[in-house]
């Protein structure tokens, strides 16, 4: 049990500290992305299905982890196909979610203290991965500040030198400052 709480902590850990580079990733097309969303209707009916052969807890369990893997499926859709760092958050934040649902459906099996403790212990990882979704975006947002700080610095510098010159050669300088610093 305390293992499974571990595995359970250790991969929502590292889902978290995997954020960043993940979120760079390119948009896809539209059609790939309708054809996404099929693949995960098709995969969560299949999931569920499996889950039939299935009785009391164990049936509970699976259906569950059916629900979290297509919430899961379809967030990391969405994020794939607009490429947004709030997508990305959103795919932590619905990891986080699923993978508590999942570990408290299994802590039904237990009864009196084990199961108070199981919960507990579900609820405080959670808690955990919300807190490193969190940290994650502050992450990126204190970067994305910092790129710009540095971007208008080196307009500043830019246009600095292109005061030098006159005429023209100023106005055609200043024009490929702007133009390489996206300034308007």
């Amino acid at each position: 049990m305390k293992q499974q709480q571990f595995d359970l902590r250790a991969s929502l850990l590292t889902a978290a500290l995997l954020a960043l580079p993940m979120a760079q990733a390119f948009a896809m097309e539209h059609s790939e992305y309708s054809a996404g969303k099929s693949r995960i209707n098709e995969t969560y009916k299949a999931d569920k299905d499996g889950c039939k052969s299935l009785s009391g807890n164990g049936k509970d369990v699976c259906m569950e982890q059916a629900k979290a893997k297509e919430k899961v499926a379809k967030a990391e859709l969405e994020h794939d196909y607009t490429g947004k760092e709030s997508d990305w958050v959103k795919v932590l934040k619905t990891r986080a979610e699923t993978t508590y649902d999942v570990a408290k459906e299994r802590c039904d099996d237990l009864a009196g203290n084990n199961k108070d403790v199981c919960v507990k212990e579900a609820k405080a990882a959670k808690e955990t991965a919300l807190a490193d979704a969190k940290a994650g975006k502050k992450i990126h947002d204190a970067r994305t500040d910092a790129a710009d700080q540095k971007r208008d610095a080196d307009y500043k510098v830019a246009t600095e030198k292109c005061d030098a010159l006159a005429g023209d050669a100023k106005s055609n300088c200043i024009a490929q400052a702007k133009a390489n610093f996206g300034k308007s």
